[in-house]
Formats: structure tokens, sequence, C-alpha cells
């Protein structure tokens, strides 16, 4: 929840406006609200320290320590002889060095004597090969008795997310000032549902998790704010549902020996069950009269294709349209390719040799020519053409259909807000909407992010598809693997297959990295760039073999005339950037050498690597990095390593990104509103607050017996975030 109405009063009028304006600036704090609902990120207990042992590089932290020795040492530099204080503090697990300087050095002299006990913030280095604070602040910890210093009398101290500008001492004494007037907040959740779920009000755990007493303070504090940011997240999801449901939509209806059946009978192989199932619950939602909001979510090369294309035939039986909205211009042209390869004559309508029930399947992209886009968008707006494929090209106002029924996105992450609902509004009434995601989400996220989505899952591989062996190839640590790993790709060549080799940089000079490099050897030097990789193969350890480079900023011809020869097995090795992650579908390619791996997310590991064992051979997968074995990244890359489970692979990600993503911050510009709420880890509660949600919106969509919970809907869903959730 972010803002609590009756405390929408700015934080000059009680903080002062020096105060307020560092507050809106660095932690994005307005109001009184806003500050209450700035939780604090963990306790220090006073009589027992924080870990010096694993604190981050590079972050701003806050540790409560002793100091075990303080000693001024005189050093002579360019600008004549100068002092420096150089304090060691200790907490039991480890110790950790503060410096300070100059005319700097004085006043912590003076404090920070052996036993003394304080808190300390600042920005973690290494210097020395140790880690340390450069100049950080500090506040004394003295006995309760001394409370000009020391305000909290409990023995858990607040550590709140803090910035450089404002230690997490000085927002826990705006909070002494902000506290008062927490009995003002509106508490937002229903008394029956309150006291049926035993949670404390609202101002008492606003109380309870800034000034707790104990731990079951925090625990009982942090169990009711997770079911406000649940609940109230929920509620909004329930109406947009229920708002869907209040749309008109043509209701599309398989009709029997039409051109779904057609296909059908020519199809060389039967749908899994899991397709059966899928296609099941679309085609349900496809003959009602409001419009279906449906997220498909299956594996790499699941079948999601097949299921979507048999429902666009539905709908096109029905005398609509479908259009299938790809992400990529490699990625459209691949599917237009297969779908039409897949219907044969099916997909000739209106030409010599199309067969009677037969439609047109049309490409529609950015780079086309002007007379194909011309016939392209004459084919739409007669209704010749009952399939079209293509980029944010089908967005663009030119574009009309003769009747839009089925939007089908794919990959639907790559997709800002507005472009979703642009190709929907192209429709004369709603039309019916398929989503589809080959990047698994865990329940929980399906019900927060895409919660305005009912949600079908694809878990089933079709038979014939091979298992992939992944292995982590350690470059540095022991360079013959990776001489080995250039052997087996030319193995599989050898035997007739194909390979790609991912590297995440182009290296046409457009794209030097902006990334500044970190402590670790590995991350000095940029990431590896196809181009150089490319010639490095060519030239060394692949030579001989036919090697091609493909990536974004390729001509559209060019990319295409590369991927149809690689399809068409006239390439060998293909060196590619992660324009081939999704969709991309080449059987005969058996190998894949992922370069930099430490550097893609463990999602798109898990996409990249579905690009082979598409056939009837295994698949073999090399994630080659120089990282140490003690870095968080090899462990990453191990857990891809160890489990072909994309669901599996979705958690371990969603733990290591911060929460704050999967609620779409980069696509709505707003902060994340949940605070005390993980997606993963809180799965009863967001289950429980959707179930309680759904039946609150049934008996009172308009929440007039609620005014309490709009209110606080009103405060969570600003315009913007609003838009966001209404667009998925």
């Amino acid at each position: 929840m972010d803002r609590v109405p009756a405390l929408d009063e700015p934080l000059k009028n009680t903080l002062g406006a020096a105060t307020a304006k560092v507050m809106a600036e660095h932690l994005d704090l307005h109001t009184l609200g806003d500050l209450l609902h700035h939780y604090p990120r963990r306790y220090a207990e006073r009589g027992e320290l924080t870990l010096l042992s694993d604190l981050p590089l590079d972050e701003h932290v806050t540790v409560v320590a002793q100091v075990a020795s303080a000693r001024v040492l005189t050093f002579s530099g360019s600008k004549g002889r100068g002092q420096r204080l150089e304090v060691v503090i200790t907490d039991g697990s480890g110790q950790l060095q503060l410096v300070f300087f100059g005319k700097g050095v004085h006043k912590p002299h003076k404090d920070l004597l052996p036993g003394t006990r304080a808190m300390f913030a600042g920005k973690v280095s290494v210097f020395n090969r140790r880690l340390q604070l450069s100049h950080p602040a500090y506040e004394l910890l003295r006995g309760d008795s001394d409370d000009a210093v020391d305000s909290w009398a409990g023995a858990l101290i607040p550590i709140y997310p803090a910035t450089t500008k404002l230690e997490s001492w000085k927002i826990a004494k705006a909070l002494d000032a902000a506290l008062p007037r927490a009995p003002e907040a509106v508490d937002p959740l229903p008394e029956t549902l309150r006291a049926g779920r035993d949670l404390l009000p609202l101002p008492e755990a606003l109380l309870k998790i800034h000034r707790p007493h104990t731990k079951a303070d925090i625990a009982a504090a942090r169990d009711r704010l997770k079911w406000d940011e649940a609940f109230v997240l929920q509620v909004a999801l329930a109406r947009r549902r229920f708002a869907d449901t209040q749309l008109p939509a043509v209701a599309r209806r398989p009709v029997p020996e039409g051109l779904l059946d057609a296909f059908d009978a020519k199809l060389p192989f039967t749908l899994t069950e899991g397709q059966q199932k899928v296609t099941a619950e679309i085609f349900g939602d496809l003959a009602t009269e409001h419009p279906m909001h449906r997220l498909l979510q299956g594996e790499v090369g699941s079948g999601k294709t097949m299921v979507a294309l048999r429902a666009m035939l539905t709908v096109v039986d029905a005398g609509g349209q479908a259009a299938m909205l790809a992400p990529t211009e490699v990625l459209a042209q691949q599917h237009h390719r297969s779908i039409t390869e897949m219907m044969g004559e099916l997909a000739e309508g209106g030409m010599l040799g199309g067969a009677e029930h037969a439609t047109k399947v049309v490409l529609l992209t950015g780079s086309m020519g002007a007379a194909a886009r011309r016939q392209a968008l004459l084919d739409l707006v007669t209704g010749e053409a009952g399939i079209v494929i293509g980029t944010h090209a089908l967005i663009e106002d030119k574009v009309q259909f003769h009747d839009l029924g089925l939007v089908v996105v794919d990959e639907q992450h790559r997709f800002g807000v507005e472009q979703r609902d642009a190709l929907r509004s192209k429709g004369r009434q709603p039309p019916h909407l398929l989503v589809m995601t080959a990047t698994p989400i865990p329940r929980t996220v399906a019900m927060t992010v895409f919660g305005d989505l009912e949600t079908s899952v694809l878990d089933q591989l079709p038979a014939g598809r091979s298992p992939i062996a992944s292995h982590v190839v350690p470059a540095q640590d022991k360079p013959h693997f990776l001489a080995r790993a250039w052997e087996r790709v030319r193995e599989e060549v050898e035997n007739g297959h194909q390979a790609y080799v991912v590297c995440p940089r182009i290296g046409d000079g457009d794209d030097e990295p902006k990334r500044k490099p970190a402590e670790d050897e590995a991350e000095k030097r940029p990431p590896l760039a196809v181009i150089e990789i490319a010639e490095q193969l060519a030239a060394g350890p692949l030579s001989a073999l036919r090697v091609e480079v493909l990536h974004g900023r390729m001509q559209p011809d060019d990319k295409d005339d590369v991927m149809r020869r690689f399809a068409a097995g006239e390439v060998d090795v293909l060196v590619a950037t992660t324009v081939i992650e999704v969709g991309v579908n080449v059987p005969n390619a058996t190998a894949m050498v992922i370069m930099d791996a430490d550097r893609f997310g463990v999602s798109q590991l898990h996409q990249l690597r579905g690009r082979v064992g598409r056939g009837s051979a295994p698949g073999l997968c090399l994630l080659v990095t120089e990282m140490p074995e003690a870095a968080p990244a090899r462990a990453r890359l191990g857990a891809v390593a160890a489990t072909l489970d994309g669901f599996e692979l979705s958690r371990i990600d969603l733990e290591q990104r911060r929460e704050g993503d999967v609620l779409g911050q980069a696509q709505s510009g707003v902060r994340s509103s949940l605070r005390v709420l993980t997606v993963i880890d809180d799965e009863e509660v967001i289950a429980a607050a959707r179930e309680e949600a759904v039946a609150i919106v049934a008996d009172d969509p308009e929440l007039e017996r609620l005014p309490e919970l709009r209110t606080a809907l009103d405060a969570l869903l600003d315009q913007e975030r609003e838009q966001y959730l209404e667009k998925g």
C-alpha cells in the first residue's frame, strides 16, 4: 500500500523543508503516509551485533559494532603531510576497518575510543584486499539513560533502507515525529476480515514495525502489513477481471468441417494431453460473449505455437481475423515461416493451388518494402487475410482490420504496456486476448503480475523431444575445458549437426559497454562480442567450418537470409546475440556455447538453452564463464546446469532479483507497492487474499459499502499503476 490518505500531508510540515527535500529526492518519500510505510529493512539487537563477515561490496550499509582499536597515522602526500585515522570495529563475526582523513579526523578520534558501541553507515569498498568504510557517518549508542543520543528504548534497533544523504538513525528520528499520527491511518481491511484472520489494527501494526519491543511484535506487524499489500492489490485485479466480464465480445465457436478440421486432418502427430486440455480452456473462453483474457505459459518447446495457431484458425472459421504480435522481426519471420509451412495449401487463400477453406497468412514488419506492405494492409482491411503475424508495425494507425477477433501476444514481457492495448483497440468490439510466455512464472507471481488473466500451463514436452545436457565451463580456472568445448562443437558438426555460440554484445563499435568494471578480474574487460568471437573461431578452433554471425543491428533481409541458410543446414555454426533467444526453431542444431554466461539472467539462459535439442538428437549446452568458483554468479550457473525445470529456475531467478522488478517497476515507472510481501515466500497470503478479494468484489463491485478500502485502492492505484495493471 503506497499511501494512507489521512496522512497525505507533506513531510515538510512535520520535518522541515530541508529534510523533506532529501527524503523526496533520495527515498521518494513525500507524505507522512509514505514515511510511515518506509519499514525497517532489519533490526539490530543491542546484545548481539550484525554480521560484518558478509557485507555486500559497493552497497550502502548500516552496522552496529564495537570499536576494537583506533590509531592516527601521519603520511606524506603531494599536498604535504596529512593525517589518517584508522579505526577497527568488530562484532564477533568479523572485523571492518573505518578510515577518516584530514580535518575529518579530530571528532571521530575523540568519540571512537576502544570499547565504544555505535551505529556506522557508509558504502563498503575494498582497500588492500580488506573491506572498509571510508568516512562513515556514525551514531554512538550509550546506556538507556542517555536518551539525548539514543531514542530507542527497546532492545531492537530498527535499521532502515538508507542513503548516503540520510542515515538510518536520522530516518528513525523522523519517524519519532511521524508515529504519533499513526492512529489517523485509514484501515483498508474490512473489520470482519481483520477479526476473522486475527490481524492487528493498522495503527498498532505501524507502531510495532517501527518500534518493536520483541520479535513477536515484528512478526505480528509484518503479518498485518503483508495482508494490506496482498489484499489491496488483489482487489484491484479482481475489479479488473470483473470489469472485463462486463465487456461485450463476439463469441467465436469452432465450425464443423472448416479450416481447423482441415488443418487437424493434415497433422502428422497427435496433440499432447496438455495441449488438448489447454485448447479446451481456450475454446471455452472463445465461445463466450465477453473477451477472453488468458495467459498461456509453457516450457520452451512445449508446443504453445500449435495451441495458438488452432485458436487462430477457430476464429477465422467463425468469420474473424487473428493477429499475432512478436517482439522481434527475426521471430515474426520465423513464426510466419513455420505457420505457413504447417498450414501448407491452407495458407494460400485466393491463390492458385490454395485449398477450399484456405485463408491468407500475411507478415507485417517495419522493414518490408512498400509494395509488399501495401498488399498486406489491403489484405487485412478487406478480410482476405485471416491471420497476420507482425512486430510493433501492427500497432501503427494505418493498420486496419476487417474484423479482428483474436490477439495473440508472444513473449508478453517484451512488450511495453501501451502496445498490447493499441492492438486490442483495432477490433470493432474488444477482441479475445491470448498472452503467451515461455518464461515459466511461479503461481504467486502469475496471481500478482498477471492477476487480471486466467492462467493455462503447458508443462509437458511433445514426444520426440530430446534431453539437453548442460555443463559449466570455468574458462579461467580450467582453460583446457574451453578447448574441449570447441572440440565438442566440431564433433557435433562432423556428425551432421549444427551449433550456436551466444555472446552478450555485438561488437560493432555502437554497443560499447556502459557498465563500470567491478572488483573481480572477469568484470574488468568488456563483455565478449559476436563479431570478435566469430573471427577468432573461424581463424582458430573452428577453422574450415562455415561460421556466420546474426545480431539485431543487421539489415532485416540479411538477418532473414542467415536464418534461412542456417535452417537449411548451409551454416555450421551461428555466432549470435540473444536475438535467437525466443522462438527460433532449427531441429538440427544440437549444441550451444554461451560465452560470458554469468552476464545473463537465469530465465534468459533457460530460454537460450531451449533452442537446442529440438529434434531427435540430444542437445548440449555449455555455459562458459571466467568467474571464480566462490562467486555467486557461479552458483547461479550451477543451478541452471542442474535442472531443466523452468519453474524451479524462475523461482531461483526471482529470489535473486528484487521483488519490485516483478511488479513491472520498469514498465510502470513507479515504485513497487510491495514493502513486506514477498511474492515467492508469501504464496499462502496471496492465495487467501485473492479468495477474499474475489468474494468482496462479486458482492460489491464498486466497494460502496467499504469506503476505506476504496480510499486505499485509489492511493495504491495512482493513475499510472492503474494503467499498468490494466494492460498486464
